[in-house]
């Protein structure tokens, strides 16, 4: 049996640090953003970005598989951790309904607060400190857009963290390719 700091390594290199649902996630936050640009009415809009994260798993799963990542990694005892992880941003879902019934000009930077926040435990996950930094960077960002934001502007939220995803996977990827040259070192050592 594996401990636990190989655990998460070999999670790490198998999921390749989850880049397949944040790359999924520069998909959806793209059309958020493009739905928020659109001359609709802001509530039509919220209701986009709603529909539109319907996309984020399938086109994980797609990605999943183009990239030869095990998402699932059953095998490995912290493979439904990240499932995990993914589901608690749910029990926050609350508020994104409060607002888009009573604020629904706050709908918008409330999912990406509570969607970058959600991150934070990846980093434990995954032992990278980009989660760690990124997911209060992200809820912090997208407050301070979010509040300074005109509503005829409100795209500028889901912009602000589409940019930050993007730099969030850059960093991943450095971080995974790190990863899988020290474990190949490891196995040619062995």
């Amino acid at each position: 049996m594996m401990d636990l700091q190989s655990l998460k390594q070999d999670l790490a290199l198998r999921n390749k640090n989850g880049l397949p649902f944040l790359l999924s996630g520069i998909v959806v936050w793209t059309l958020i953003t493009a739905a928020f640009l659109l001359p609709i009415e802001l509530r039509l809009q919220n209701i986009a970005l709603l529909a539109l994260t319907g996309l984020l798993f399938p086109v994980a799963i797609g990605l999943a598989g183009l990239l030869k990542a095990d998402w699932k990694s059953e095998d490995n005892p912290l493979g439904s951790l990240g499932l995990v992880c993914n589901l608690a941003q749910f029990a926050y879902f609350p508020l994104v309904f409060w607002a888009l019934g009573s604020r629904p000009e706050a709908m918008v930077f409330v999912f990406a607060v509570i969607a970058g926040a959600h991150f934070l435990p990846y980093g434990w996950l995954y032992d990278t400190k980009a989660y760690y930094i990124m997911a209060p960077v992200m809820a912090i960002v997208s407050t301070l857009v979010g509040w300074a934001a005109a509503p005829d502007s409100l795209w500028t939220v889901p912009l602000a963290f589409l940019i930050l995803l993007a730099a969030l996977n850059v960093w991943l990827l450095a971080d995974y390719k790190k990863k899988s040259g020290i474990a190949g070192m490891e196995k040619r050592a062995a």
